[in-house]
This record gives C-alpha cells, structure tokens and sequence, in this order.
C-alpha cells in the first residue's frame, strides 16, 4: 500500500482513496425564504442517538450555502436504488430542479420526496467550519423507513448496488465500540 505523506497530498488521489469507501446517497431539502433548496449528498452520517442528532455539509463555494444556513428545517430523504434521475436532478447546480417535482411538505417544512428508502425531518442544532465545507448538525424530529427499498449506494466515482445475503448482522452498534 502507497501511503501519501502530507507534503506531496495529491487532492485526486485523496479522492479516488476516499471512493473506497461506499455511501449512500441522499437529497437533503430545506426552504428557505420562501424558496425551495435541495442537494445531491453522500456527507450525511448519523451523530448521535441521544439526543437524536445528524450531520451533512455543504462546500462553502455553493451559491446556495447562505439560504442554507437560514433554514429553520432540514429533510434528508435517503434515496432508493431506482432513484439515479432524482439524485442526478439534484446534483446539478444552477438547474430547476424542481420543475415537475412531486414532494410533500414536512413537518418542519422541508420539501418531502416520494419513493425514499428512509426520510429524517430535522431542525438545526449547530454549524460549524469544516474546511472549505461547512458542516450542519440537526436534530432529528421524526422520521421514516421502507425496510422493503434497497439504498441507492454511490462508490468508487459511480452508483453501485448493494446485495442482499442470508447472513444478518448483530443489532448495531457493536459492543466491541464501548
């Protein structure tokens, strides 16, 4: 294994090494300001059972990034595998996205999408710096699952799918972690 040393940090190497790891994809929503906002994401991780709390970050370049920071809710619908054309929608900037959109609006008033493998209505709890991304934390105020829906699952620089085996895995989290 070539292991980078900090001085020659080659930023596409970073990236391909980072695609190693397998994410899902997800389409975070808000509104803010009367206007409707939503981003194609693999930076969505759980943070913490209790309290219920949640992190996504968004790049400091993206146009959108001060309507984000107003929001006074977040949706971050996870998305199913048959759901490529709505995370390619939302990973384009600059686009109406929305144009021709089913949603719903949730209870923190962030757009809702049909279809999702799991749904998290959210409220700010903090932000903070994050390099050149800034990293929201949000509460989890409720939330939805179809265990019935496989993820859409994004890996070495395109979607990947994941398959089901008759091993079941011990409830998460495992002891070994405490």
């Amino acid at each position: 294994m070539d292991l980078k040393s900090e001085i020659s940090f080659d930023r596409q190497a970073f990236r391909q090494a980072l695609g190693q790891f397998p994410t899902g994809v997800c389409v975070v929503t808000c509104t803010a300001e009367f206007e409707q906002l939503g981003m194609t994401m693999s930076s969505f991780n759980c943070l913490s059972l209790d309290p219920p709390l949640i992190l996504f970050s968004i790049d400091r370049k993206a146009v959108s990034l001060p309507l984000w920071e107003k929001a006074a809710g977040y949706a971050v619908n996870v998305l199913a595998e048959n759901q490529k054309d709505i995370s390619n929608r939302f990973a384009k900037s600059r686009s109406n996205k929305w144009e021709g959109m089913r949603f719903a609006h949730g209870q923190c008033g962030a757009p809702l999408l049909p279809g999702v493998a799991a749904v998290f209505e959210c409220i700010p709890w903090a932000k903070y710096d994050g390099g050149d991304h800034t990293l929201f934390i949000a509460e989890v105020r409720r939330f939805a699952s179809s265990v019935d829906r496989m993820p859409l699952v994004f890996s070495k620089g395109r979607y990947a799918a994941l398959q089901t085996t008759e091993f079941v895995a011990s409830l998460w989290p495992l002891d070994i972690h405490y």
